[in-house]
């Protein structure tokens, strides 16, 4: 059978997993009375929640006499150590575009590595039913993009397809006709994008994707480059520096069928296949015959911008809610997801009891939070903080710069821009994108975008939407101004009183339930001025024998604000931690005992000075 295999590029919500639905839909991938949940490659609980791909995952089509794998890409740039692996193995990609928004930072992003391998793109404008389309100007924006990333001549002569993903059509032309469903996208994927290139010689093949099977161990995908292999057949594991790291038999070979993947006795050069047996080899790895000795080069990673600290969880409530609390647990998962995810860094503190763990972003860092408190770990972790570099010819330290693009009402535009230069980022771009919105381009210091996500869309009642690309690295910009309020802090422990939490209500908005369990040091609420402040939020009301002629009056409590995962990650400062266990977030100063908080201030004060 003949082979083609495509990646499907896109920005965040432009369309692909619905798309790559339809196209499995329309190619016989499913019974016609076949139950399929919607945006079936969305596999994982916490794609399904937040609406976004994270893992790459691959699948396959059969059209006419050819089978046509295709890999689904994070549209995220905060994961894009999936992308640039995953286009080594493929020939051509699909850029799904939205017929409103036009390309945007993340597509930018993925396209550029892309075109630098030398894929061949098809353009597709998806949502082409949106009133407010523009699918001409859209078209303009696309071909300026490939230019601007020095896409050769052959690949600037794009074939464009219209048509939404949705309703399941594409076609040459943005009126249709709508009957042909999705035939003209496939027929132009077998006519465009050429078949996968055969190297000579034994068998070799990069690792690019890695997960744990309890029944098969360790999975590793990727595509054939040269030869053939066989179930049960011997293979070792090079490492990039050309290291043997181990050697071992084949125990199963897994091709994509549809939404399966079903064992097959043979794989051919070309082919994306799954492979189980190896206990050690891992992404980036080359698998090979036994009798090659030079190891394939795999693709360059972006180096990570953000690092937080994973500390083990010391509070006096820890232990209460989540079974898997000590440093060595936490150490071998921390291992484990580096393993397979090449763009997190892991390095163990002097003490033993403490990571710093380094990613592309906040939202990939939240994300393996989030994964690990929902397997029952229990940790403490601290307010990102940005990786600088320095400059070996000038000793200058260099920092991370963002492209930074909003859409927002106009009405709004004035405190973005404002916020945005508050935090030392400087405006490129100022252009109306339909509908009374407007688009800002900024170019913005990693640091000063740290929580402003929350900020941005208080500012803006929910109506704007920010993009962020790793853009270079800039001389240091100055000190950012952090967050303008205080916090409350408990000075003791036991169960929060709503009695306690009505007479504090006007000190500042509280964070935190009545009948929460609380500690000393445990923040749990905004305070309403710039200073921290200690409360008493276990005092209940003295009860006499006296009855006044009125009854009491009922304690009615303002709702408290309830900091989500994200948010508090962007809210909390230095000087403090969020608990993170399988059902609660708290957060809380690093050094819960008052005297110790004043010693620390003192040293950082005298050694600012």
């Amino acid at each position: 059978m003949k082979l083609r295999n495509i990646a499907i590029i896109a920005h965040v919500d432009h369309g692909k997993t619905t798309l790559v639905d339809e196209l499995l839909k329309q190619s016989g991938s499913f019974r016609e009375n076949q139950r399929v949940a919607e945006r079936v490659m969305d596999s994982n609980d916490l794609e399904k929640e937040r609406g976004i791909t994270i893992l790459a995952k691959a699948t396959s089509v059969e059209w006419k006499d050819t089978r046509i794998n295709i890999v689904d890409t994070p549209g995220h740039a905060d994961f894009g150590g999936e992308v640039e692996r995953i286009l080594s193995m493929v020939d051509g990609a699909i850029v799904l575009v939205d017929a409103s928004e036009g390309p945007m930072p993340q597509t930018k992003f993925v396209v550029g590595k892309a075109l630098k391998v030398g894929l061949k793109p098809i353009v597709a404008i998806n949502k082409i039913d949106r009133p407010d389309g523009r699918h001409e100007e859209v078209i303009n924006e696309v071909f300026d993009l490939f230019a601007n990333l020095d896409a050769t001549d052959e690949q600037l002569d794009f074939p464009i397809l219209y048509g939404s993903g949705r309703d399941g059509w594409m076609n040459y032309n943005p009126e249709g006709p709508k009957d042909q469903g999705l035939t003209p996208l496939l027929d132009l994927v077998l006519k465009h994008v050429p078949e996968p290139t055969v190297e000579e010689g034994p068998f070799r093949m990069i690792g690019t994707i890695l997960e744990a099977n309890p029944f098969l161990g360790r999975i590793i995908t990727g595509r054939i480059a040269s030869g053939s292999l066989k179930s049960n057949q011997p293979v070792k594991v090079l490492g990039q520096d050309g290291r043997v790291i181990e050697n071992g038999r084949i125990s199963k070979i897994l091709a994509f069928r549809g939404i399966e993947r079903q064992p097959i006795e043979e794989a051919q050069a070309g082919d994306i296949v799954a492979i189980a047996g190896l206990s050690k080899g891992t992404v980036a790895d080359t698998f090979c015959d036994p009798s090659v000795n030079e190891a394939m080069t795999a693709q360059p990673i972006d180096p990570p911008t953000v690092t937080m600290s994973f500390i083990v969880n010391d509070s006096p409530l820890a232990g209460t809610e989540g079974d898997k609390v000590t440093s060595r647990v936490i150490r071998d998962r921390l291992f484990k997801e580096a393993e397979g995810n090449v763009a997190l860094k892991i390095e163990e503190a002097e003490g033993k009891d403490s990571f710093f763990v380094s990613g592309r972003g906040e939202l990939q860092l939240a994300v393996l939070i989030e994964t690990m408190r929902r397997e029952g770990f229990e940790l403490a972790v601290s307010r990102p903080r940005v990786v600088m570099h320095k400059d070996e010819e000038t000793g200058q330290t260099m920092e991370p710069i963002e492209e930074v693009v909003i859409d927002v009402d106009e009405e709004h535009s004035g405190v973005v821009v404002q916020k945005m230069s508050e935090r030392k980022a400087e405006m490129t771009e100022l252009r109306p994108s339909g509908g009374n919105r407007v688009r800002l381009k900024f170019l913005a210091p990693t640091r000063g975008l740290i929580g402003y996500q929350s900020e941005l869309l208080t500012d803006t009642r929910g109506t704007a939407i920010m993009n962020r690309l790793f853009h270079s690295y800039q001389p240091f910009k100055g000190q950012i101004a952090g967050r303008v309020n205080g916090v409350l802090l408990s000075n003791g422990s036991g169960e929060a009183v709503a009695y306690a939490m009505f007479n504090l209500e006007d000190r500042g908005p509280m964070i935190i339930e009545p009948g929460e369990k609380v500690y000393a040091g445990m923040i749990i609420g905004i305070h309403s001025r710039d200073n921290d402040l200690e409360v008493n939020v276990l005092k209940g009301k003295q009860l006499t024998n006296i009855r006044a002629a009125g009854k009491d009056e009922a304690v009615k409590l303002t709702p408290p604000i309830r900091m989500t995962l994200d948010r508090a990650l962007s809210w909390i400062q230095d000087d403090e931690l969020m608990e993170v266990t399988p059902k609660s977030i708290r957060l809380r100063k690093m050094f819960l005992d008052a005297n110790d908080r004043k010693r620390f201030e003192k040293s950082r004060a005298s050694g600012a000075a």
